[in-house]
C-alpha cells in the first residue's frame, strides 16, 4: 500500500542548529535574549500549562542530532514502509506565537533553510512544510515565494494559533503566493488559538489535556472564517489542509453552515456554494488524533457525512506522545488505499504519483 504520512515531526536536539542561518543581528538576539526554556530553547510565547508527560514518545530518546533521523528512520520511515513523509517541524510552529513578527519572520527563515538543508537530502522519502509567521502576513508571502519553487517542498504551514480567523482578508496576501507557487496552505495544532496564553474560546485552560481535547476550537474558527470570506471563491484551486485537529465535528459543523447560509446567504453574496460543498472541494483534514468511541462504527458513519474517503489524510503525527501507526488506523477498509496515501496526491502535486498508482496495482 502507498503511504504518505503528512505530519512527520523532525526534531532537533537544540534550536541552536538555527544560529549558521540567522543575520547576525538575529543570531545575538537568540543568543543573549531571554528563553521560554533551558539554554537550547526555541523562543515563543508561554503557556499557561505544561504537558505532565513531556510531548514525545518515551521511546524516542535522541542523544545526538544524527540521531533524530536515524531513530525516525528506524522506529518509523522503514518500520510501516512509509512511501513519503511530510515534514512539519515542531517548536517552529511556536513563532507565531510571539509580538515581534521581525524575530518571527527571521527564525521561520532560519529554520525553513535548515530544514532544506539538513532534512531533506538525508531521505528520499522526505518533504517539506514551507513554515511561516502569519502575524506578518507580507513576510510570509516574501517566503513562500522565496522557497516556493523548491522541488521537494509541498505545502506552507503555520500554527493554528493565531490572532485572527484565517479567512480574515488580513491573511490573503499568503493565499495568493500559495496559488502563485502553486502549493497547499495548511495549518497545524499548536500556538494555541488567539495566542498560548489564551489558548480557548471562553478563557484559559488549567491543564494540558483539557487543552488537547479542546483543539478542534480553532480549527473550526479558520475552517468557517476561510469559507464566508469567500478564501476559496477567490482562490477556486487552493487547498486548505487541516492537521491534528480532530475531524469528527466537520459534518455537524457543515449541517449548520448549510442551514444559516440558506438562509441568511444575503450577508455574503460572493458564495455560490453552500459551505459544505467548499469544504469537500478545498479542506481536507488529516487523521491524527483519530476520535476514538467505543463502538467504532459510530465514527465511521459520521466520516461518511463529510465524504472522508476522499477528504482525509493519514498522517501518524510522528514521535508525539498520540502517535497512530499506519496498522492501527480505525477507518472502514475499504477506505485505506485513499486515506493512506492517494488522497494525497490531488493535494501535494510535487508528489510523484506514476510510483504511487504503479505500487497500489
Amino acid at each position: 500500500m502507498f503511504i504518505v504520512d503528512t505530519d512527520v515531526h523532525n526534531y532537533w536536539s537544540s534550536a541552536e542548529v538555527l544560529l549558521p542561518y540567522l543575520e547576525p543581528y538575529w543570531r545575538d538576539f537568540m543568543v543573549r535574549g531571554e528563553k521560554p526554556g533551558p539554554a537550547g530553547s526555541f523562543p515563543h510565547g508561554h503557556r499557561p500549562w505544561l504537558h505532565p508527560e513531556g510531548f514525545s514518545r518515551h521511546d524516542i530518546k535522541p542523544q545526538t542530532e544524527d540521531d533524530n533521523y536515524l531513530i525516525m528512520k528506524e522506529k518509523h520511515l522503514d518500520l510501516y514502509d512509509i512511501d513519503v513523509a511530510i515534514l512539519t517541524a515542531d517548536e517552529p510552529l511556536e513563532a507565531s506565537t510571539l509580538a515581534n513578527y521581525h524575530y518571527a519572520n527571521a527564525l521561520v527563515s532560519a529554520y525553513n533553510d535548515y530544514m532544506i538543508d539538513w532534512w531533506l537530502p538525508k531521505d528520499r522519502r522526505f518533504k517539506g512544510s514551507i513554515i511561516i509567521s502569519p502575524t506578518d502576513p507580507h513576510g510570509a508571502a516574501a517566503e513562500i515565494r522565496r522557497l516556493g519553487g523548491h522541488k521537494d517542498i509541498v505545502q506552507v504551514l503555520a500554527s493554528h494559533g493565531s490572532q485572527r480567523p484565517y479567512g480574515d482578508p488580513f491573511y490573503h496576501p499568503i493565499f495568493e503566493a500559495c496559488a502563485e507557487v502553486g502549493l497547499p496552505f495548511a495549518i497545524h495544532f499548536g500556538g494555541q488559538g488567539g495566542v498560548n496564553h489564551n489558548a480557548v474560546a471562553s478563557g484559559p485552560t488549567a491543564y494540558y489535556w483539557e487543552t488537547h481535547a479542546l483543539l478542534s476550537q480553532p480549527a473550526m474558527t479558520h475552517v468557517v472564517s476561510m469559507i464566508s470570506n469567500g478564501v476559496f471563491e477567490k482562490y477556486p484551486d487552493l487547498y486548505f489542509v487541516v492537521i491534528e485537529c480532530g475531524v469528527s465535528w466537520v459534518p455537524s459543523l457543515m449541517w449548520r453552515l448549510d442551514a444559516n447560509f440558506k438562509a441568511l446567504r444575503k450577508e455574503t453574496p460572493w458564495l455560490r456554494m453552500l459551505p459544505s460543498e467548499y469544504c469537500r472541494r478545498n479542506i481536507r483534514f488529516s487523521t491524527q488524533p483519530l476520535e476514538q468511541p467505543q463502538n467504532v462504527k459510530h465514527l465511521w458513519e459520521t466520516l461518511e457525512h463529510m465524504d472522508g474517503q476522499n477528504t482525509l489524510l493519514f498522517a501518524s503525527d510522528y514521535p508525539h506522545w498520540d502517535f497512530d501507526a499506519p496498522t492501527n488506523l480505525h477507518i472502514p477498509p475499504a477506505w485505506r488505499d485513499k486515506v493512506m496515501g492517494l488522497n494525497a496526491l490531488e493535494v501535494y502535486k510535487r508528489i510523484e504519483a506514476p510510483a504511487a498508482t504503479a505500487r497500489v496495482a
